[in-house]
């Protein structure tokens, strides 16, 4: 077997200053997928710009807004998955509160057709900010695999989770992943061997350095078969608070010639996918 990886840049879509880095990125051949927001105001010209490199992005399953940007709104408007004034909530555990299963899946779906009717075919998909696990409540897991099966769509959901985690997950947590690893092949839904990202604030990292060298360690450590280090790049000055300045770090890093070294001398091979069969000259 080979290790190899996919380099994703999440939230295209979620504002200017993301997308025109996540679009520059794809251009110069740095990342190799990218997932699109599609509730967002930017995502027409997200999607456009995109179609244009011949790029076709995942779909990232979006039902909460983002804190600092005026709140998104759901393409189907079911009720359980908004506020009184009909937007969706920046809190993650409001929606795990409050989420109906159906809600859920409705809005996957007429997200799903948004890009198809776009011209985007995503043959993937996962879940921004994580609700879709039952990381901050309900779970939707299953539903989303079976949603997955039902739409012909690979999910972002790890074999192994420890790289994402940092640390063996709880018993309970650890038996509900067992169950969705063991339905998603049940179902026939590719999944991809393990992911890993950044999970630190900027105060926790302390400087540039330090986020490199923790993604250089996660490169190193990537096991065999296809896995996925998905990172979040941006300007500084698109997001607010101090997740810029991480972004801003992830989109210097992606150009940095010690993480571009590390991808040759690692022996790691970048690929566009994790759910298609590799070539058998690849193995």
């Amino acid at each position: 077997m080979t290790r190899r990886v996919v380099i994703t840049a999440d939230d295209l879509g979620r504002e200017p200053g993301t997308t025109e880095v996540v679009v520059a990125l794809l251009a110069e051949g740095h990342v190799t997928a990218t997932t699109l927001i599609s509730v967002s105001p930017v995502a027409v010209q997200a999607a456009n710009l995109v179609r244009e490199l011949g790029v076709v992005p995942r779909l990232h399953v979006t039902l909460t807004s983002e804190r600092g940007l005026p709140r998104w709104r759901p393409l189907n408007g079911a009720a359980s998955l908004v506020d009184p004034d009909g937007t969706l909530s920046d809190d993650p555990l409001a929606l795990g509160a409050r989420g109906e299963a159906g809600d859920v899946i409705g809005e996957a779906d007429a997200q799903l057709q948004w890009m198809r009717d776009r011209g985007l075919t995503p043959e993937a998909a996962d879940s921004h900010a994580g609700t879709l696990y039952g990381l901050h409540g309900r779970s939707w897991l299953a539903e989303t695999l079976e949603w997955c099966a039902r739409r012909g769509l690979a999910f972002r959901l790890p074999r192994d989770p420890e790289p994402y985690f940092g640390a063996p997950l709880p018993p309970r947590l650890a038996a509900a992943h067992e169950r969705a690893v063991a339905l998603a092949d049940a179902l026939g839904v590719p999944i991809p061997q393990t992911i890993a990202t950044n999970r630190s604030r900027a105060h926790e990292l302390g400087s540039y350095e330090r986020l490199r060298d923790e993604y250089l360690h996660r490169l190193a450590a990537l096991p065999e078969g296809t896995s996925e280090l998905f990172l979040h790049p941006s300007r500084e000055d698109a997001v607010t608070g101090p997740d810029g300045i991480v972004r801003a770090w992830e989109a210097r890093l992606l150009r940095d010639p010690a993480w571009l070294d590390a991808l040759g001398s690692e022996g790691v091979e970048v690929v566009g996918d994790w759910w298609k069969r590799p070539s058998p000259e690849s193995l």
